[in-house]
């Protein structure tokens, strides 16, 4: 396997320099100083053909010629020579490369021919793999293996930094040795030609020295393998990241509203929040948030009580948390209570609560205990001042034993100099993580409880809605990609409406006229009042140019408006094509909301939907929120209430609330829409109305990516995440004549999946899991209900009650390793409907699923007493192998077949 095949790099027992010279000072001398000074227990091998010894070490001519084949080839010659190099260490059988060459694609064109050279050299060797070029190398201080030219070998830790950039390598590594900070392994991926952040989170992942990864990055190549690698592994171990470059100016602007919005940096965060990842905005707070993420104790929310024995350090706090948009907890009367009947009389009483100079330990603990029994208490922030009564030794200790009897979050930062030193380190002991300023503490704590929400939105249950098309979709879009898409690189209002409408989505339709008699006629047809708008395929933005008139109320109105508009515009663009004016009805908007929806492809990260305030002024506000389809209603409702005018849609100081899940169900539609149609480069929803009663689109444009209409793409390439795959729904019929459905889970199955668990024996659960498998929580059920397709896919059997509800009655789970190669399967079926084939009718559907992805192999495992499943695998031509330890190991080769 590819990840498997990192531990070359990794876990290397023989490593080959190969270019390393006699200069100390060079890339190769330092290199090789860091690896034979640093303890390194490996062989390494010096390989230059003009050498015959390196600093009294003997030197080989090439790879080829060396006693054992490495494991590890770093190479540090001239970037020319790189690509002969490749080939050799090739065909010499060596698994892993470090290129810390420079003079790649970061040089300029010939650079990247250069590098172009190189990976068609590597294309040759499908079991190698490649970190950089032009990188700092590699360190794993677990095994004293400093390969880099970094002068620090930084202590033994739980944290693997990736970095884009080795001269930040350099940087951090110099700043993590004075901070006494630890790594698992320290990465400079440099150009990234092959090993990607996706590749690295994944092989980290299963690291169990690792408990948390730390991302530098500057662009993501390969979307999908980073955003699946990174929602596999970011609820069970944190992933911070911090991205440069967020405001390039080289940046051109988009035509449409969608894509002036949707900049690069906020198509990244939409990345990052979606990957559930921990996004740091100042590189200097990363290992603070680092830090105090790998506590384990994660916020519910953003809602902070502070404990102070100060008044100045307790109003910097509140005005950080303030700032960044956290909430300052009101306590509760209970709460108030507490501390009125405990704390002295001068007490500040409130939130930041200031427990006064004098404060004994005893106080500082009890405090801030009281504020966390408070329900609405996410987290607490205690801050200590040296004065004459303190003692932060005690106080410390005092903190860290009531720590013990709560599971909320707690953060410290203890004012001073060498008196605090002692209590600071109780503190970091005992898991509580202490901060030189107040300021510090809430960038970390805001940090932290945006992570919590990120980590919500991954894996909270969505409500059913239902949504049904009109047509068929596959009909359908033969007919746009026949009919419509070839007339235009941007389509008109009409037709752009008309796809549009199709999805479900209402919309004011349009109507051409060329002259003014056919307008007067149409808009009489339509009613007045109606909306006039220039009729042209060269204007886009036509209230820019005076091409939209509203409200026009009789004949007189649209004659002149029609003779003034077709003017005007044309003065002020005479270069575009004029065909006249359209006609539509006019929309009473007084008690809606303007919106916009769109959807633009991002050339990294593929189709990405926008929702925000919408009209003219949607650029000059810019309350928007990204997402990337598919939405389920959760993340489409989650993208409204991030809105600064989702207050607005509720209902605000007695207005009518809007119609919140109309507009939740065109979203959905929308991302059906995206998904379905890869050559939809832009689309435009401008303004969409949201009223109480109803949800319309007054105006559409769409921009067809003209390429993929003669070059089809792949299915669901243009998405960074793998769509609900409907083609896998099948109906099937078991022994007794029973009707079941087999289709992949959903997020919103997760209820009936909790009442499938429940309603099997303890024997069967143990027949699946091989232990007392604990089910009963959202934080399980949704690891099974919550599934990336790319990797995994759960196969559940659906019945029909006799009341008319469904149930799941079985479900089989097929899990691919990382590099989609290898499949491992189980199976459970309810107890009720054992016996019935629906084990075999399952396992032959997802071999048959298995199969169709090109897996090489299937693996499963199950104990001797499950004698059902047994057959069923030997039905279907299983290697079965009965273990010592009562286990029973089954594969299947499906290369040979």
């Amino acid at each position: 396997m590819a990840i498997k095949k990192l531990d070359s790099i990794f876990r290397p027992k023989r490593i080959a320099l190969v270019g390393v010279s006699n200069n100390p000072d060079s890339v190769g001398g330092i290199t090789l100083r860091n690896l034979v000074g640093g303890g390194f227990n490996g062989v390494v091998y010096p390989v230059n053909p003009r050498r015959e010894a390196v600093f009294g070490i003997p030197c080989y001519p090439d790879v080829k010629s060396l006693p054992k084949t490495p494991d590890l080839a770093v190479i540090m010659t001239a970037a020319e020579a790189v690509p002969q190099l490749v080939q050799d260490c090739g065909e010499a059988g060596i698994h892993g490369v470090i290129i810390m060459s420079a003079g790649f694609k970061e040089a300029g064109e010939a650079g990247k021919k250069l590098e172009e050279q190189v990976k068609a050299q590597k294309a040759k060797f499908p079991d190698m793999r490649i970190v950089g070029p032009n990188c700092l190398g590699i360190l794993v201080p677990g095994l004293n293996m400093n390969v880099s030219f970094a002068q620090t070998m930084p202590k033994k830790g739980h944290v693997a930094f990736i970095s884009q950039s080795g001269a930040l390598c350099t940087s951090v590594l110099d700043w993590a040795y004075e901070s006494n900070i630890g790594f698992s392994n320290f990465v400079s991926i440099g150009n990234s030609m092959d090993v990607s952040f996706g590749d690295l989170i994944d092989y980290f992942g299963q690291d169990p020295n690792t408990k948390s990864i730390v991302l530098y990055v500057e662009s993501i190549a390969n979307a999908r393998t980073f955003m699946s690698a990174a929602r596999a592994f970011s609820r069970e171990k944190p992933i911070i990241v911090y991205k440069s470059g967020r405001y390039p100016e080289s940046a051109a602007a988009a035509a449409s509203h969608t894509g002036a919005m949707a900049s690069e940096d906020s198509v990244y965060d939409a990345v990052f929040r979606r990957a559930g990842l921990a996004r740091v905005f100042e590189f200097g707070n990363i290992f603070d948030f680092t830090d105090l993420v790998g506590r384990k104790r994660i916020p519910k929310g953003n809602r902070l009580a502070i404990v102070t024995n100060a008044g100045g350090p307790g109003v910097m706090a509140t005005d950080s948390l303030l700032s960044m948009g956290g909430s300052l907890v009101k306590l509760s009367e209970e709460t108030m209570q507490k501390l009125n009947d405990y704390l002295p009389s001068f007490w500040s009483h409130g939130n930041p609560v200031d427990v006064l100079g004098d404060a004994t330990p005893e106080r500082f603990a009890r405090a801030a205990e009281i504020v966390l029994e408070d329900k609405e208490v996410d987290s607490v922030l205690v801050l200590l001042t040296p004065q004459a009564m303190t003692d932060p030794t005690a106080t410390a200790q005092a903190i860290a034993t009531m720590s013990k009897n709560t599971t909320k979050s707690i953060m410290t930062s203890w004012l001073g100099g060498a008196a605090m030193h002692e209590g600071i380190h109780i503190l970091n002991q005992n898991g509580i993580s202490n901060y030189p300023a107040p300021e510090q503490a809430i960038r970390a704590f805001m940090t932290l409880s945006d992570y919590s929400e990120n980590q919500q939105i991954l894996y909270e249950t969505p409500r059913e809605v239902p949504v049904s098309f009109q047509y068929d979709r596959n009909e359908l879009r033969q007919k746009y990609l026949t009919q419509v898409f070839p007339k235009a690189k941007v389509l008109n209002e009409d037709d752009s409406k008309m796809l549009v409408n199709d999805y479900g989505i209402d919309t004011t339709h349009p109507t051409p006229a060329t002259t003014e008699d056919e307008a007067v006629k149409i808009a009489e047809e339509k009613g007045y009042p109606v909306v006039l708008k220039i009729y042209s395929p060269d204007i886009i933005h036509k209230s820019d140019v005076g091409g939209v008139a509203l409200n026009i109320e009789n004949e007189e109105m649209v004659r002149a408006t029609f003779r003034n508009m077709v003017k005007t515009v044309a003065e002020k663009r005479p270069e575009a094509r004029i065909d006249g004016i359209t006609v539509q009805k006019m929309v009473d908007t007084k008690d809606g909301i303007e919106l916009i929806v769109g959807t633009k492809k991002d050339p990294v990260f593929g189709t990405v939907m926008l929702v925000g305030m919408g009209g003219t002024t949607a650029e000059l506000f810019k309350d928007q929120r990204l997402e990337f389809p598919p939405l389920n209603e959760h993340l489409a409702r989650q993208m409204l209430r991030s809105l600064k005018i989702y207050p607005l849609l509720k209902g605000w100081r007695g207005d009518a609330p809007k119609n919140i899940d109309k507009l939740i169900e065109v979203l959905i539609r929308m991302s059906y829409l995206a998904a379905d149609y890869p050559e939809i480069e832009e689309l435009d929803i401008n303004p969409l109305i949201v009223t109480p009663e109803d949800v319309i689109a007054l105006d559409a444009r769409i921009v067809v990516d003209e390429e993929l209409l003669t070059t089809p793409a792949k299915e669901y390439s243009h998405l960074i995440m793998r769509p609900y795959p409907e083609s896998l729904i099948k109906e099937a019929t078991l022994r007794d004549g029973t009707p079941v459905t087999l289709r992949p889970i959903r997020p919103e199955d997760e209820p009936m999946w909790l009442e499938l668990l429940g309603s099997c024996s303890k024997e069967s659960i143990y027949h699946r899991f091989r232990y007392d498998f604990y089910f009963d929580s959202h934080e399980v059920a949704s690891q099974f209900c919550f599934i990336d397709y790319d990797r995994e896919i759960a196969i559940v059997a659906e019945h029909e009650k006799e009341n008319g509800k469904n149930e799941l009655i079985g479900v089989g789970r097929l899990i691919a390793d990382p590099d989609v190669e290898i499949m491992e399967y189980a199976v459970l079926i309810t107890d009720k409907w054992q016996k019935k084939e629906l084990g075999f009718t399952l396992t032959s559907y997802c071999l048959e699923i298995a199969k169709s992805r090109g897996i090489k192999k299937l693996a499963a495992e199950t104990t001797r007493d499950n004698k059902p499943m047994i057959s069923v695998f030997r039905k279907l031509n299983f290697k079965i192998r009965f273990n010592e330890d009562t286990t029973v190991t089954v594969n299947k080769d499906l290369e040979q077949e």
